[in-house]
């Protein structure tokens, strides 16, 4: 059998995977050309070796499945970051959210993971969509934990599935999205530490008024529209955050956390650190902007091909994210000094030039890398604000629906495809 499939091993196909997210702008065929061009063959081997079908490739992919890419991730995917920058005290900071992806419009991923209403009034979404919800480190943005499902999945049941990679000394951040009394619970049963924003209507009685600002509450679970208070020790944080846009209407915040201690945590770093959730927000815009391409559709057409797909994508992003570790290390600056997209590009050539997946030349690709890299760091973060406007609006015409890929074609007679209406009178 593995004669008969010898151009596309399963070994090919597991870097095939990892290469289209990162050409994710190159046909089948032309991801193959930048990776073989980077992988140490038989003697004489590639001289007979010829570009796979977009067929061919489509069956390899088929044959591998999702489990070889999901464990890849699973096994390899997992927190580096160091002290500098990482941490709070002795937690690991970590950040959970969800985004969703635009798929291939086809029967089948819209059957498996469905398609939202539009905003516009349309109906339907132009794209079926699947949702996933992950774990990243703060400072490293290296994703850890994913969870795929249908886009009509919520967040928080997605969130569930991630639970098994928390672990005492983390300390979780999450949106006000992912607060209930369940899904707190079971975050809390795993030993990590959280620090949740909620909801400024959430009623939290004040039990114990503490002398940083805070207090200590108790959590109640609702159970047929009913109110149920609960032995749940929580300590409330609550804050404001002038807006530079409507300084008349200061933003409130709502934190909830596991650590009661005000001497380990004071309030007023709690608030400050809160923010660091939205490194997250940055992870996404790594992966779906800049690695993926803005508004580029995953390629697969059925949903086998998209969840492989998708492992792949975050494999890729971590190994870049790996990447710009090991150089802020080299430089002894933090990870935000060291800009994603030259990472990006040093990646791309380092496979196409023959190292990038030659295990015997890796050291000396990673060092070469590393200069590339380091050459030009970015100047240290400063504090930004943005309002939450678009500089391009959505486009007027009508959203293409299924009866337009039949839409008539023009006749090759001219005479009967124009009509002359004439001067103006």
């Amino acid at each position: 059998m593995e004669r008969r499939h010898r151009l596309l091993p399963a070994r090919l196909v597991v870097y095939y995977v990892l290469a289209m997210a990162l050409f994710s702008d190159a046909g089948y065929e032309e991801v193959v050309r930048n990776l073989v061009e980077g992988l140490a063959w038989e003697s004489g081997w590639e001289r007979a070796w010829r570009v796979p079908s977009k067929s061919a490739i489509f069956q390899a992919r088929q044959r591998l499945g999702v489990e070889p890419v999901r464990e890849l991730f699973e096994r390899g995917c997992v927190p580096f970051g160091t002290a500098a920058g990482g941490f709070y005290g002795r937690w690991r900071l970590v950040g959970v959210d969800g985004t969703t992806l635009n798929l291939a419009d086809t029967p089948e991923n819209e059957q498996e993971f469905g398609r939202p209403g539009s905003w516009r009034g349309e109906g339907r979404a132009a794209f079926p969509q699947l949702r996933a919800v992950g774990l990243a480190e703060c400072a490293t943005h290296a994703l850890f934990a994913l969870a795929i499902g249908p886009c009509s999945t919520a967040e928080k049941t997605l969130a569930r599935e991630l639970l098994g990679s928390l672990s005492d000394g983390m300390l979780v951040l999450a949106d006000r999205g992912f607060f209930s009394f369940g899904l707190w619970g079971e975050a809390r049963a795993t030993g990590a530490d959280l620090l949740w924003r909620t909801k400024a209507g959430h009623i939290l009685p004040v039990d114990k008024r503490l002398g940083d600002g805070s207090y200590l509450s108790h959590l109640h679970e609702v159970v047929n529209f009913n109110r149920r208070p609960t032995d749940v020790v929580v300590r409330v944080v609550d804050y404001a955050v002038d807006d530079p846009g409507r300084p008349e209407v200061p933003e409130r915040y709502r934190l909830v956390t596991t650590l009661l201690d005000p001497g380990a945590a004071p309030a007023a770093e709690l608030a400050a650190l809160y923010p660091r959730r939205w490194e997250f927000e940055t992870t996404l815009d790594e992966l779906k902007t800049h690695q993926r391409g803005p508004r580029v559709v995953l390629r697969s057409k059925n949903p086998l091909g998209v969840r492989q797909e998708a492992y792949g994508m975050v494999c890729t992003h971590y190994a870049i994210r790996a990447l710009m570790a090991e150089v802020a290390d080299h430089h002894g600056v933090g990870p935000e000094r060291v800009s994603f997209t030259r990472s990006l590009h040093a990646a791309r050539r380092s496979v196409r030039s023959g190292v990038g997946t030659n295990a015997r030349d890796l050291s000396a690709s990673l060092r070469a890398a590393i200069a590339e890299v380091g050459h030009e760091l970015l100047p240290e973060r400063r504090l930004r604000a943005a309002a939450r406007v678009v500089k391009r609006k959505m486009s007027n015409y009508g959203v293409k629906r299924a009866e337009h890929a039949s839409w008539p074609r023009p006749t090759l007679r001219p005479a009967q495809a124009v009509r002359v209406i004439g001067a103006p009178t």
